[in-house]
């Protein structure tokens, strides 16, 4: 009878080893391991004994991660053949309940939404710069190209334009809100982008000529190529 009662019991924990990890075989005794297809699915073995677990909703497993957490943004990991995940839970600014997502407007590019289980955080990107999930950073126009964020050209009233290709950057390496140029030929004039992508013309008074480096009207002597501008010419 003890025999039989034992036998029994056996049945009955492999029955919910079996339950629990889905007939998942533990590569070792103790771990986290992938699911083969679902990117968000793992397993946590214990003693051999595998136990089926979900990441937040928005996250996905990542076996290479050292941490304790093995869950982590879609963009850092490489999920390669585990492409299925499980049913989004979502709200209002957050097609999944976790992750940074684009606004769901397709023409606002600049804004997004870091979602912390449904709760959405309104972030908005440096002036010039498009939010791309792939990276879940702001990155330049070009290298996001998202759909719908098109940039309509604007022009001065002497045909200047505002660099697009790459804002202009402090020493500090962040972008300048408001950044000038210098007219390619007069060096009385200069141009300034105010946000960034609407451009103005501008000039220094009579007997000043526009520094770059300093970016201030300034004595022609101190600025090269411009020191002889006001000489034996009319300016005006």
């Amino acid at each position: 009878m003890k025999l039989f009662l034992c036998a029994i019991a056996v049945m009955l924990c492999v029955s919910a080893t079996t339950a629990a990890g889905s007939g998942f075989t533990c590569p070792k005794p103790d771990g986290q391991f992938p699911d083969e297809v679902q990117c968000d699915k793992y397993y946590l073995c214990d003693d051999g004994v595998a136990k089926a677990k979900l990441c937040p909703d928005g996250l996905v497993f990542d076996p290479l991660n050292r941490k304790i957490n093995k869950c982590d943004q879609p963009f850092n990991v490489d999920c390669e053949d585990r492409t299925e995940l499980q049913e989004p839970k979502s709200t209002k600014y957050c097609p999944r309940k976790n992750g940074f997502f684009a606004h769901p407007e397709s023409s606002v590019c600049n804004i997004f939404y870091n979602c912390i289980e449904g709760d959405a955080l309104e972030m908005k990107c440096t002036t010039g710069l498009h939010f791309d999930e792939y990276s879940g950073t702001c990155v330049w126009p070009d290298t996001a190209k998202r759909e719908g964020c098109g940039i309509t050209e604007k022009k001065s009233e002497s045909g200047f334009s505002c660099p697009k290709d790459q804002p202009k950057t402090d020493v500090r390496g962040q972008v300048v809100t408001h950044p000038r140029y210098p007219h390619p030929t007069d060096c009385q004039k200069f141009y300034v982008c105010l946000n960034g992508e609407d451009p103005r013309d501008l000039g220094c008074q009579l007997g000043e000529v526009y520094n770059d480096v300093s970016e201030m009207c300034d004595a022609p002597e101190n600025v090269p190529g411009c020191e002889d501008w006001y000489k034996d010419v009319d300016k005006n």
